[in-house]
C-alpha cells in the first residue's frame, strides 16, 4: 500500500510541477504581447508627433530584455 502511495504522490507532484511551468509560460507569454503593444503604441505616438524616439528605445529595450530571457515564442502565436 506505501508504494501505491508513494507513486501517487510523485505523480501528483509531476502535475503540479507541469502545471506552475504551464502558467509561468503562459505569463511570460502574455507579458511579451503586452510589451511588444507598448512598443507599437510608442512607435505610433512618435510618427505622429505626440511620442518621443526616447520612449519607443526604451520600449524596445523592455520587449528585447524579455525575450533574453524568455524567448521570442510569443511572436509566433
Amino acid at each position: 500500500m506505501a508504494g501505491f502511495l508513494d507513486r501517487a504522490k510523485e505523480q501528483a507532484q509531476r502535475g503540479l510541477t507541469q502545471g506552475k511551468q504551464k502558467m509561468d509560460e503562459m505569463q511570460a507569454q502574455r507579458a511579451g504581447g503586452d510589451l511588444l503593444k507598448q512598443l507599437g503604441a510608442a512607435y505610433y505616438a512618435e510618427r505622429r508627433g505626440s511620442g518621443s524616439p526616447e520612449a519607443t528605445q526604451q520600449a524596445l529595450q523592455a520587449l528585447e530584455s524579455h525575450i533574453a530571457v524568455n524567448g521570442d515564442g510569443f511572436l509566433r502565436g
